[in-house]
Parts: structure tokens; C-alpha cells; sequence
């Protein structure tokens, strides 16, 4: 790998931990854990349960006996462990705006890691690409951060390789399987983040649930405007990036208004899929200033956090 590569890479590190450091601490005031609040698991005094409270988290014992239902409060960990599943299939090499899906989405691992490594906290990876899928396991500290983020700007992968598993004719990515990574084996509660455009349809939806039975579960959706609507440019010619397909489309209105019909509609069923999955979500633009929408999400966790 050539030195401009490295240099390159180090350069984004740098300005990204700037970012995060000075920009998003001034937006959020205050001591955080993580990218969102989490339950610790040793289990701690019991309460009243409360609208919006986790069902799982139900005392049935303590509720048998008071015959009012009961919550088991947690006490929190003093060390979170972090795992962050990053998509790198073809689609996220697209961009039209500042960035690159791809470079967006190590934005946001950015933010994950760099939140979640100042008391210790450890943090894993799972990144999959057309060639199969890469465990790196969960260690603390700023370096270890630094050396994921750099393995994914630089294309690197240190850690386990699992081929195989994510591995299709065409480039695409099965992000179902990869996140079968983080449920077999189990892994220790904790965060899990979900970086990636969701475009496939490869069943991530229902690992995605079996997750949250254990885990905080985020999920960062990755978008580009173009993705949202098609310019007024005459005749288009448009790639496919996982297949190599390409074919021109009129851009007249009618194709316009069909297009951004359609988009919304496949964003919606995105949506859709991760609520009903009990996940958070999170979606970020490449047109847009990533560091005030992760705050305005802490922000929100926070407050919902403290009302229950």
C-alpha cells in the first residue's frame, strides 16, 4: 500500500477525531457512555413498571407477589463493550455530495468509536465487502479505534477472516449473514451498530431482531440525495455498482416523479423493517452535517431515556 494512501487516511483520521472531539462534545455538554444509553447486567432494585418501559426487563416474581407489574432495574457496567457492523458493499462507493456513502459511513463508525472509548469501553467490528466477512475483536482504547478506522479507509482488513458467508456473483454483500457474526457467537451485552444503506433484501430485518433480545441495537442509515430523487439533465445514464449494469433513463418529469415516488416508498419500507425490528434509528446524509444529526439522536435517547 502506497504512502499517500497512509497519509491520506491519517489525514481523515485526524480531521475526524477533531470532529468528534471538539464539535459534537460542544453540541452534547456533558458525561455519555456511548452513542446511546444502555442498561448495564447486573440486575439492581425493582420499580413500578411505567409505559415504555422494556418488557424484558419485567420482575414476574416481584410482580406475582405485589400483583402490580414490576421492572428489574440495572446497575450500569463500568466497562461497555461495542460492536459496530459495517456494510461495504458497492452501493455505499456512491456519492454525489461531500462524500461518498462509504466515507459517511466511516464518519459514523467515527463517532460510535470515539463516544464509546473514553472510560475504557471496548470495541469490535464486523465489516463485510463482496470478498466475505472480517471479525476484528473488541479491545479498549484510542488506538485500537484509530486501527479500525484506518482499515476501512484503507481497505485493510486486520482481524478474522470469515469467507465465504457474505460472499455473491456480482459484488453484493448478504448483510443477514453478516450479522449472524454478532449472534453466534454470543457476544457480551452490550451496543451493537448497524452501518449501512439496508438496500439489500436478504432477511437483515429478522437478525436484526434477534439481536435486540440481547443488545442495544442502532441502526445508521447511509443515504445520498441522487438516491431520493434524479436531476433534470436530459438523458441519464445510470451503473449499477454491484452488477455492472447500465442503462439510460430519460429524465423528463414523468420519470422524475415515478423515481422519487419509488424512492420514498423503499425508504419508508426501510423505516418500516427497523422499527419493527425495535431498533433505534438513525439516518444520515451525505448532503447533510453528520455531527448535528448523531447529537440530536443522543439528545433524543437521552431525553426518552430519562422519562422512563
Amino acid at each position: 500500500m502506497s504512502a499517500t494512501v497512509h497519509t491520506e487516511a491519517a489525514e481523515v483520521l485526524r480531521r475526524l477525531e477533531l470532529d468528534v472531539n471538539r464539535r459534537l462534545d460542544g453540541l452534547l455538554h456533558g458525561d455519555y457512555r456511548g452513542l446511546v444509553p444502555g442498561h448495564g447486567s447486573e440486575t439492581g432494585e425493582t420499580r413500578p413498571y411505567v409505559p415504555g418501559d422494556d418488557v424484558r426487563r419485567i420482575d414476574w416474581n416481584v410482580s406475582a407477589r405485589s400483583m402490580d407489574t414490576h421492572v428489574r432495574e440495572s446497575i450500569a457496567d463500568r466497562e461497555l463493550e461495542t460492536w459496530v457492523l459495517v456494510d461495504r458493499s458497492p452501493s455505499l462507493d456512491f456519492g454525489t455530495a461531500r462524500t461518498t456513502k462509504a466515507g459517511l459511513a466511516v464518519e459514523a463508525v467515527g463517532a460510535i468509536g470515539f463516544l464509546t472509548a473514553r472510560t475504557g469501553n471496548r470495541l469490535g467490528a464486523v465489516v463485510v465487502d463482496p470478498e466475505g466477512t472480517t471479525v476484528i475483536p473488541a479491545k479498549p482504547g484510542r488506538e485500537h479505534l484509530l486501527a479500525v478506522l484506518h482499515s476501512l479507509l484503507t481497505g485493510a482488513r486486520p482481524g478474522t477472516r470469515l469467507g465465504g458467508a457474505a460472499r455473491h456473483a456480482g459484488g453484493t454483500t448478504d448483510l443477514g449473514a453478516a450479522l449472524g457474526h454478532l449472534i453466534v457467537p454470543p457476544r457480551r451485552r452490550g451496543l451493537i451498530v448497524v452501518v449501512s444503506d439496508f438496500l439489500s433484501t436478504d432477511g437483515w430485518a429478522r437478525a436484526l431482531r434477534g439481536l435486540t433480545a440481547r443488545h442495544d441495537v442502532v441502526a445508521i442509515e447511509i443515504v445520498d440525495p441522487r438516491e431520493l430523487e434524479l436531476p433534470s439533465v436530459g438523458v441519464l445514464t445510470l451503473v449499477d455498482p454491484e452488477t455492472g449494469r447500465t442503462r439510460e433513463v430519460p429524465t423528463n418529469r414523468r420519470v422524475r416523479d415515478r423515481y422519487a415516488a419509488a424512492a420514498t416508498e423503499q425508504r419508508r419500507r426501510i423505516a418500516d423493517e427497523l422499527r419493527s425490528a425495535g431498533v433505534g434509528h438513525l439516518q444520515l446524509r451525505t448532503d447533510r452535517d453528520w455531527v448535528i444529526d448523531v447529537a440530536r439522536f443522543v439528545q433524543a435517547r437521552r431525553s426518552m431515556a430519562a422519562v422512563r
